[in-house]
């Protein structure tokens, strides 16, 4: 063989090689060259002559690029993310942008509801923000998949599936949405028609139960929660929160120091729902420790609302020199205040107003849910199997 030949083998080899474990290297590389050696000697004992550059060159092209040669022989997963894995991870990507597509609508209307002229701008920005925050949420969903694939780890919830929790991927496709609920209500009503109402205690229970499981709610609370918590920790971005038009005048909204000093609780927090929720997948038949979980977090929640409630002070609208608070204390808390709600003027003040009464009740009612979570949930706790 001539010493041409053993270069271009040699060259080829040495591009397989550095894709190897060093460990593993020289038994590879070795049994791969004699592969290519009796292929060439084959070749050239059925030409009866030697082979052309071209003719060699075809032979290694036969046996593959050397990255994907030495995938071959590599340990571990061949793909970022293998068949196994990927429903799931596009599964992830479909809600989460529903997830963040509401919230952003969120945002635009905080913007368009402020009474400002600049429509156009606030729905290409909400636009721009859904785009970003969506290439980050896919890129954080890839890298997590690609580490469960390296590292071959299956959560209970992928291989120990049950039919009844399947509803929870309805999530991800837009044509059924509202569906479920129109098909569970048509159901209710045929059974009413043919007089075949279900009967007892558990026949009430399959009527109030909802459409979604119990695994289909905290799949979408977990991926909701998810996205707060990147965009809490600024990998996320929502347009509309941090400025607003009012006017037509630019309003920069500036948050008070009690959320730089509620930032940890509350990251810790929301970490902690979403360990709930997790949990909740993986073990969906713990009844008793999901109640006790969801009390613990229920009462650091209360804990967290009456602190931000306390504070007193929010945020802080500003144009130019002119300011304004969103604030509020228990003086808000009154029904004739909604009821003036509409006529406030959509000056800067009038919207510090407004959005202050509608922050105090929203922490209210957040307080009153909370409050009845940990209760029920203690219920539950004293009446479920562990």
């Amino acid at each position: 063989m001539s010493t041409k030949t053993e270069d271009m083998i040699e060259r080829y080899l040495e591009a397989v090689a550095a894709q190897l474990p060093v460990d593993e290297r020289d038994d590879i590389i070795a049994e791969l060259r004699d592969l290519i050696l009796s292929r060439v000697e084959a070749r050239e004992e059925t030409l009866g002559r030697p082979l052309t550059d071209d003719e060699r060159e075809a032979i290694l092209r036969e046996i593959g690029h050397p990255l994907v040669v030495a995938a071959r022989y590599r340990k571990g997963p061949d793909s970022l993310i293998g068949p196994e894995l990927f429903p799931y991870w596009l599964y992830g990507v479909k809600a989460g942008l529903l997830v963040l597509v509401t919230l952003s609508a969120i945002g635009l209307f905080i913007r368009l509801v402020s009474g400002g002229d600049g429509a156009n701008q606030a729905i290409g920005q909400a636009i721009n923000g859904v785009i970003g925050s969506g290439l980050t949420l896919v890129g954080v969903l890839t890298v997590t998949g690609a580490l469960m694939e390296h590292y071959g780890v299956r959560p209970k919830w992928l291989t120990d599936w049950r039919v009844k929790d399947l509803s929870a991927f309805g999530l991800s496709d837009p044509a059924t949405w509202g569906l479920a609920a129109r098909a569970a209500g048509e159901r209710v009503q045929a059974r009413a028609a043919a007089g075949r109402p279900a009967a007892g205690r558990r026949g009430c229970r399959a009527r109030l139960t909802p459409v979604r499981s119990l695994v289909s709610e905290a799949a979408f609370s977990a991926v909701a929660t998810g996205l707060f918590i990147l965009w809490w920790v600024g990998l996320v971005s929502f347009p509309g929160l941090g400025t607003m038009r009012i006017n037509g005048d630019l309003v920069t909204v500036t948050p008070a120091p009690v959320w730089t000093l509620l930032f940890v609780p509350i990251l810790m927090y929301a970490l902690a729902q979403l360990g709930v929720y997790l949990f909740t997948l993986i073990r969906p038949q713990a009844a008793r420790m999901r109640a006790l979980l969801a009390v613990v977090v229920g009462a650091a929640g209360l804990w967290l609302t009456w602190a931000i409630f306390d504070a007193g002070h929010w945020a802080t609208l500003s144009i130019g020199a002119e300011q304004a608070r969103i604030a509020g204390d228990w003086g808000l808390l009154d029904v004739d205040r909604l009821r003036e709600l509409r006529d406030r003027d959509r000056d800067l003040v009038g919207v510090a107003s407004m959005l202050s009464l509608i922050i105090t009740w929203s922490l209210a009612i957040s307080a009153v849910s909370l409050m009845y979570t940990i209760v029920a949930n203690l219920w539950r706790a004293g009446r479920a199997e562990a």
